[in-house]
């Protein structure tokens, strides 16, 4: 038997007859059990779990005793196989957890190692993703909030189902269970390869010509019928089925069958299967990021290629607005977080940020002290500078020393309510006085914040929680015609979100473009750690 020097790791003099201890992770193990002696076996155990600290952490709390050996050692290895292999249905690779090295492990001290990391790997995939968010994009600032994986460990060991607690571990949430299913091909939107190719045209009601009867092929091959008469009319019935299945695809459901909707029947662009596929991926493991949200109780969700808002309540939609988000320019694009929404601002000023100042506004200045009148000039106590006191013509962008605001008005960059979740990134909700833009399809136009469609329905709707009359409430503080806060009572959660494929409220797959790029930037880095989906369909 060895004496070891746990008291020492855990801050206690060692005595003078115990052997010191070197490797920091084997430490780590043993100063988590509850004895100073150990066993041959036991210091080779944790020798063996030293560089996983949640290793250590776990096997120091059972006593280093072994985990897969022996009987029920055996039932957690065919548990683990077991749920290994159907990696794929989450967009993960088998392969990337090692199957025909534990089948061929055997017993000992060298299969213990190798389960236990391969198991602390799928956990770890499971509850928090395969990669770190923000590097895929500085831009994604998603907190992972993984459960402790030596409880999980432990959790594991005390199941009478190992391998349906360790199936348990992925997402439950409905969008992520529909994401699976079209993962398996359960709804595939291509139409099979051998059909004829649906010439490239405009196809309105009305319209007549041969291009019309493949289009009709295409789509009755994937369930979008259109039963006619007059198989070469573009009729009401055609347009109908078109546009159902522009809105499964992500295109806007105009029933109007152009270019980009005749390119994704025919295999190309967004609609694709492979690229589909990689988008669904993508997706499964944005929801893996998020596994530690609420996403069933009440919350705002953003999602930016969408270009939607929502609130959502018990797991239902309850309300819906089209927004604006950030530009594709790359300091101008929306970031992703999550927070807690705490305020309303009913008629707001409007701080511009430094970065409008200086790059848009103080070369303007420069050429005439009093452009952008609108806006006042203001110093670091808030006091209002009148501009023929300043000099602008003296300094640069690192060097201007004042900040600029526009009062409450009616013609407020910001229109008349914000809705604030103060983080880092100064990003927030708002009306807006480009109305106009929201009858776009692609509404990337904001310097990064997001404007909302119909504001003052969103403040009803964030209120009703905290008063009988949200709507008086709500006009009240809009008739005086002051900045006013209004709290919301609770917050409410808020998630700025990026799903290229989602499911609509009735489970269909919906796709949208990757306007940042940040799919691609994700599903490179998973390629990376060994997801090829085309090796895994054999």
């Amino acid at each position: 038997m060895f004496v070891i020097g746990a008291l020492a790791v855990l801050g206690f003099p060692q005595s003078s007859g115990a052997q010191t201890m070197t490797a920091p992770g084997r430490a780590a193990a043993v100063a988590m059990a509850p004895r100073l002696t150990f066993s041959a076996d036991e210091m080779a155990l944790a020798e063996a779990v030293a560089g996983a600290p949640q290793l250590a952490a776990f096997y120091g709390s059972n006593g280093l005793k072994p985990i897969f050996q022996g009987e029920q050692g055996e039932a957690r290895r065919k548990a683990l196989l077991e749920v290994i292999a159907l990696a794929p249905r989450h967009g993960l690779p088998a392969a990337r957890y090692r199957p025909a090295e534990l089948a061929a492990a055997g017993q000992g001290l060298a299969a213990e190692r190798l389960h236990a990391r391969v198991l602390l790997r799928y956990i770890r995939d499971m509850t928090g993703g395969v990669i770190r968010p923000s590097d895929a994009d500085q831009q994604i600032h998603r907190q992972v909030r993984r459960p402790p994986a030596d409880d999980l460990i432990r959790d594991f060991v005390r199941s009478a189902d190992p391998a349906g607690f360790l199936a348990g571990l992925a997402p439950r949430h409905p969008a992520y269970l529909a994401l699976q299913r079209a993962l398996a091909g359960s709804e595939d939107l291509m139409p099979p390869p051998d059909l004829p190719p649906v010439p490239e045209a405009v196809w309105r009601i009305g319209q007549r010509g041969d291009g019309v009867l493949p289009l009709r092929r295409r789509l009755d091959s994937i369930g979008f019928s259109a039963p006619t008469v007059t198989p070469r009319l573009y009729d009401a019935a055609l347009a109908e089925a078109v546009a159902r299945y522009q809105s499964a695809v992500g295109l806007p459901s105009d029933g109007i069958a152009g270019p980009k909707t005749i390119r994704m029947l025919n295999g190309d662009g967004a609609g694709g299967s492979d690229r589909r596929q990689r988008m669904i991926a993508v997706a499964l493991e944005r929801m893996r990021w998020m596994g530690g949200e609420d996403l069933q109780a009440r919350h705002i969700w953003v999602n930016i290629p969408e270009f939607t808002a929502r609130i959502v309540e018990d797991g239902q939609e309850v309300f819906q607005t089209r927004v604006v988000v950030g530009k594709t320019d790359s300091d101008l694009r929306t970031p992703e977080f999550s927070d807690q929404m705490e305020y309303l601002v009913v008629n707001p000023r409007w701080n511009v940020p430094r970065s409008i100042t200086v790059k848009e506004y103080l070369p303007r200045l420069k050429q005439n002290r009093y452009a952008v009148s609108h806006l006042d000039v203001v110093d670091s106590r808030g006091r209002i500078v009148p501009r023929d006191r300043i000099d602008f013509s003296r300094y640069t962008a690192a060097s201007f020393p004042y900040r600029m605001q526009q009062k409450p008005s009616d013609d407020n960059a910001l229109g008349l309510v914000k809705f604030i979740f103060p983080n880092p990134w100064n990003i927030y909700l708002h009306d807006t006085l480009t109305k106009h833009l929201f009858r776009n399809n692609i509404r990337a136009y904001s310097h990064g914040c997001i404007r909302i469609g119909d504001p003052f329905d969103l403040a009803y709707q964030l209120l009703s929680r905290q008063t009988d009359d949200p709507r008086g409430m709500f006009q009240r503080a809009l008739s005086g015609g002051k900045e006013r806060w209004l709290p919301l009572t609770p917050n409410v959660p808020v998630h700025l979100v990026y799903f290229t494929a989602f499911p609509d409220e009735t489970g269909r797959m919906r796709y949208f473009d990757d306007i940042y790029g940040r799919d691609a930037a994700i599903w490179a880095r998973l390629e990376a750690v060994g997801l090829d989906l085309d090796s895994e369909r054999d």
